[in-house]
């Protein structure tokens, strides 16, 4: 079953990020549906968070799909190489964001293989967000989707982690962020072979 839109409309989008792991994402393109389900997050909690493309109510084009209600993709390039997936979420006007880092497979393994010219599954198929997008055909033109349509959406089929199966750690690659590169905003399954290499 998709998400329903209040899902994504809390205010804690620290909890979000929590809560998506165990959810499935997917994505349909041309009629080809590729997915699994989300094993890592990282949560970044607006205009507070030093971490955040919003921090300080910095609005630009880019940052402008996160200031929307919650329930939209934010996709945006990174290194001017990799495109990452982020989930809005909290109400229109505060730009919380979940991005997106790792997926276990299970639908459509041969075409996401084929995406990521890989001729075998291996861990890094879906570890990482930049790999996530490529093997999941997301990309800046999916910027604004909404999660309740048929191009790209999250269900909940009922996988539940305990808290003892996941861990709550610091973000990476936001050593900018000062003392808050060091909140505990980044949320994975232990031991899942798919996460990324930094917890792996």
């Amino acid at each position: 079953m998709k998400l329903a839109k209040d899902f994504y409309l809390s205010k804690e989008v620290v909890s979000i990020a929590r809560n998506l792991l165990g959810k499935y994402l997917f994505t349909n393109i041309n009629g080809e549906i590729s997915g699994g389900f989300i094993v890592e997050t990282e949560a970044y909690q607006g205009i507070t968070d030093k971490a955040s493309h919003a921090f300080d109510n910095r609005l630009t084009n880019r940052t402008k799909t996160m200031y929307e209600a919650g329930g939209i993709a934010y996709v945006y390039l990174c290194y001017g190489i990799h495109e990452m997936l982020n989930v809005v979420t909290s109400v229109e006007g505060e730009p919380h964001a979940v991005l997106i880092r790792a997926v276990n497979p299970t639908e459509g393994i041969e075409l996401m293989l084929e995406r990521r010219k890989m001729t075998r599954i291996k861990n890094n198929l879906t570890a990482g967000p930049g790999s996530v997008a490529k093997a999941l055909g997301i990309s800046r033109k999916m910027n604004g989707l909404s999660f309740l349509s048929g191009e790209i959406w999250i269900e909940d089929r009922g996988l539940i982690f305990n808290d003892d199966q996941i861990a709550a750690v610091p973000r990476v690659g936001v050593a900018y962020a000062k003392e808050d590169a060091l909140l505990p905003y980044r949320f994975y399954m232990k031991g899942n072979p798919y996460i990324s290499k930094p917890n792996r």
